[in-house]
């Protein structure tokens, strides 16, 4: 999508890159040129920041349930008559990957009025009470603005709240594409850019670590990607409180917007439009967020392993399950174990090292015994308020 005739990147465009000033004029004109310069930039900006190392964490996704009052267009996960899990049924499943071996829960819902803020607070309480080891990355700020108008509380209550009963990391979803413009298409009634962008800021100075998220590929423009990146930047100058950028594809199956997407005969971001997003995320966010994600249940496992090459510097989850990628039409599988990422970080000639959601080292089999990640460091968030 973004081929051009190669021409040398300029010198005034590599020297803000590498201190941290990559501006959007300059973004623009990397993405222009040849992919390769793009890619050698990125993955040298990569080993400055981070070294030869490559995260993986061992976690497992639990969905709450699969209703949503929501009308996103992008999504064929939700139903009308679906099911919400107990706590009893939650602390299973929790308990089922603590087996495993997991060091994190991803726990996801959707937003319907069934799910309050008291019952998000009993899940937190409940599984740290039971299993204190285990890191909690749960919710969106979709979810905790939804749960706390229901509750009768403000965002920053509801996320202090949170803390107290447990949550260590809360998720970057619902972010899509951070413009007004793309979400009345894609998700119109989801909280929006400004909104998204205040739960944000409010979890970071309540002392609540977030990755961040870009949905890219539908109906947004490659300006409105980036736009969105600088977004995720200024933030991160005044917070610091972002841990990753996780670039998330687009799959166009089984959903609305993906239906006009392929009538139209336009199909999914294509990989070398993956890889350059990765690697122009890596250029911006120079020296402020340092862990750039390929997520491999979207890009599958062989074109993960090259975005290494590519500016990203970890591989995400083993997951366990991931029911919202498959119902779009993602085909890469729902587990990867530890063995076959440690397999697939050597191969790309580097380190493979495994973390929790925090980015702090964690020995195998021993999820108490963490150390901090060099590339956790200029992120590392304290509480503010």
């Amino acid at each position: 999508m973004y081929m051009k005739k190669p021409t040398a990147v300029p010198d005034d465009v590599l020297e803000r890159a590498h201190q941290g000033n990559c501006t959007k004029e300059d973004a623009l004109i990397l993405l222009e040129g040849s992919p390769f310069e793009l890619f050698e930039l990125a993955d040298t900006l990569r080993a400055n920041a981070v070294g030869d190392t490559v995260s993986y964490v061992t976690n497992r996704n639990i969905y709450i349930t699969n209703k949503c009052a929501g009308n996103c267009g992008f999504c064929a996960y939700r139903t009308e008559k679906g099911y919400v899990l107990s706590v009893e049924e939650i602390l299973k499943k929790v308990g089922e990957a603590r087996k495993a071996g997991v060091v994190e829960v991803c726990v996801q819902g959707g937003y319907i009025p069934e799910i309050d803020m008291e019952f998000y607070l009993e899940i937190m309480e409940s599984i740290k009470a039971e299993f204190p080891e285990l890191c909690i990355h749960a919710l969106s700020p979709m979810e905790v603005n939804y749960a706390a108008g229901i509750s009768g509380m403000s965002v920053k209550e509801a996320l202090r709240k949170l803390k107290e009963s447990g949550l260590d990391s809360l998720t970057g979803t619902s972010a899509e594409i951070l413009s007004d413009r793309v979400r009345k298409i894609i998700c119109p009634g989801k909280i929006n850019t400004q909104q998204w962008i205040d739960t944000i800021k409010t979890a970071h100075k309540t002392g609540i670590s977030t990755n961040a998220t870009i949905m890219y590929g539908h109906v947004e423009t490659v300006e409105e990607r980036l736009d969105h990146v600088f977004i995720i930047r200024e933030i991160q100058k005044e917070t610091g409180g972002f841990s990753e950028l996780i670039p998330m594809s687009f799959l166009p199956y089984n959903n609305r917007i993906g239906e006009k997407m392929l009538a139209s005969g336009k199909f999914a971001s294509t990989g070398l439009e993956d890889l350059q997003l990765i690697a122009i995320s890596r250029i911006i966010l120079h020296t402020y967020v340092n862990n750039i994600q390929a997520t491999w249940v979207k890009l599958g496992k062989k074109l993960a392993q090259f975005a290494l090459q590519c500016g990203a510097n970890d591989l995400g989850g083993t997951l366990m399950e991931d029911q919202i990628s498959t119902a779009s039409g993602g085909n890469h599988g729902e587990y990867v174990s530890p063995a076959e990422f440690e397999w697939m970080i050597k191969g790309a000639g580097r380190i493979p090292v495994q973390r929790d959601t925090l980015y702090r080292k964690v020995e195998p089999g021993f999820p108490n015994r963490v150390s901090p990640l060099p590339s956790f460091g200029k992120t590392k968030i304290s509480s503010r308020e």
